[in-house]
């Protein structure tokens, strides 16, 4: 019964300081980050948390959903550094949506790196590329080997 209690007490732990450093306000994100999934595997000595199936990490203003996603946090406070998401990344802010295999967050220089077939869409504007660097707080962008698609408008101009 002791031993039961024990690894119950270890798990809770373990979730409780996955949910502590997810509902926290990071320095360059907007606001707490909040994330969902169906299963969630804490290692608490690698400062890691796994997120997999039908994950959705939500900010105030931008919305991330991929099949898993690897969150790295600092030792001190449980701040993110790092998110590594994989499988159908798709990455919602405004009217802006980009689709990729693989994003990278980094949390000092507030940028997503998106590889694997990027592709960013803005009503119906549409850049790809081989790689696409999103600097979330400057709101610009780096493509490598890109090609841009510009509606025509109506008017002409």
């Amino acid at each position: 019964m002791l031993r039961q209690l024990s690894i119950v007490s270890i798990l809770l732990f373990a979730v409780s300081a996955a949910v502590a450093f997810a509902e926290a306000p990071k320095p360059g994100l907007k606001g707490p980050i909040t994330i969902t999934s169906e299963t969630l595997t804490a290692d608490n000595k690698a400062h890691t948390a796994l997120f997999e199936r039908n994950v959705v990490a939500k900010t105030e203003d931008t919305t991330i959903y991929a099949d898993r996603m690897l969150v790295f946090y600092t030792e001190n406070g449980g701040q993110v550094s790092k998110i590594d998401a994989g499988g159908h990344v798709k990455l919602y802010k405004n009217t802006r949506v980009i689709t990729s295999e693989k994003a990278v967050y980094y949390a000092d220089e507030d940028k997503v790196v998106f590889t694997g077939e990027p592709r960013a869409t803005d009503g119906d504007n549409i850049v790809t590329g081989t790689t696409m660097t999103y600097y979330m707080g400057d709101d610009r962008s780096l493509v490598e080997h890109s090609k841009v698609f510009l509606k025509n408008r109506k008017d002409g101009k």
